[in-house]
């Protein structure tokens, strides 16, 4: 019996996913590459998080790379997906894209680097529609580098039949899952008291690892679906997600609730230019075409994230805009939206160590 409920939340579950795309475990087809007059050589090579850029592979419902294709006549000649920041740095590290979809940590190391060059904003029609604070946000002495696109934030969320539901605990159990990512130190620093959770002190730092240190049988998790098997055996007490797999979560039968906190962390996933892009005439179509309602629309419904475009949340978009709290300013000001440590960390404070070092320490828990 309990072998066949496992099942059946698991299936529900993963179900749910499937019809959003939101972990999709196969990416989408790359489409065939067609000569166009646009562009030099008529392709643009994209690099995005599966999910993020649909062509119809998994749905014909959900495919706005065919429409940019037909209605621009420009053409994708590579269309890679990955699962995670570091497979999205690996990448990038193994050859250059006209265009990518870099979070917080990434877009900062592409800015310093210069392998992403500014955004003329006067090209992109409604470009003033994207949320203020997350246009702030890769805007760097006053040129802007990105686009934005989706945003999230994590939330804890716990069994009540097994545990009582404490943010400490969350961190500190061995029956807990974390995401497998060095930025989740940032959560364990607000757990342990910061204000600023991506300028932290060397001291800071060792006081919100030394909160993970405890639990050396934890899960740290990189497909949701391993949430999902998680609570589905039993596994699981707590684990960090978003609204939206708590959303799925429920709906597959396991009542989780949220843990109560003051703050939580989130990001903001935004569109950037390579440097070395010849002719930028269809990466500007595509970031118009990104930065419209409608590719928000279907892009926030398929991976359950958050449209940067307010104008988005109608139709299969309103659900998610609600369980994110889109346009409700009370509701994110709980929210640290990340930033490249060692973010705005004062020299005369004595300086923070910088991503590099949340990357090793993170490599040490993680192992």
């Amino acid at each position: 019996m309990h072998r066949r409920r496992t099942y059946a939340l698991a299936l529900a579950t993963a179900t749910l996913v499937a019809g959003t795309g939101a972990a999709s475990p196969t990416p989408s087809p790359s489409p065939t590459p067609t000569a166009s007059a646009t562009q030099s050589d008529g392709t643009l090579q994209i690099l995005t998080y599966r999910g993020f850029a649909e062509s119809g592979g998994v749905s014909p419902r959900f495919n706005w790379v065919g429409d940019f294709e037909k209605e621009t006549g420009c053409r994708i000649a590579k269309l890679d997906t990955v699962q995670t920041a570091e497979d999205m740095m690996a990448q990038l590290r193994a050859r250059p894209y006209d265009l990518v979809s870099a979070g917080p940590a990434l877009a900062g190391a592409l800015i310093s680097a210069k392998q992403v060059q500014p955004v003329d904003p006067a090209k992109i029609s409604g470009y003033g529609d994207l949320d203020k604070r997350f246009r702030e946000m890769t805007t760097v002495s006053g040129k802007v580098y990105g686009v934005p696109y989706l945003w999230g934030y994590h939330e804890f969320v716990y069994d009540p039949a097994r545990v009582k539901g404490e943010l400490k605990e969350a961190f500190t159990s061995e029956r807990a899952a974390l995401r497998d990512s060095p930025m989740t130190i940032a959560d364990a620093a607000l757990a342990a008291g910061e204000d600023d959770p991506y300028a932290l002190t060397e001291e800071q730092l060792d006081t919100a690892v030394g909160l993970l240190e405890g639990a050396k049988e934890r899960t740290y998790w990189s497909n949701p679906l391993d949430l999902v098997k998680g609570f589905a055996t039993g596994a699981l007490d707590y684990a960090q997600a978003t609204p939206y797999y708590r959303l799925l979560l429920q709906k597959a039968g396991k009542q989780v609730k949220t843990v109560p906190a003051g703050k939580t962390t989130g990001w903001v996933d935004s569109w950037m230019l390579g440097a070395n892009v010849p002719d930028t005439s269809c990466a500007y179509r595509w970031l118009n075409w990104m930065a419209a309602p409608e590719a928000q629309r279907d892009a926030a419904a398929w991976v359950g994230l958050a449209p940067a475009n307010d104008k988005a949340c109608k139709g299969r978009a309103r659900q998610i805009c609600q369980m994110y709290g889109v346009g409700d300013a009370k509701r994110l000001s709980r929210v640290r939206f990340a930033e490249r440590p060692p973010a705005n960390c004062r020299a005369e404070d004595g300086g923070c160590p910088d991503y590099d070092a949340w990357a090793e320490r993170w490599r040490e828990l993680a192992k």
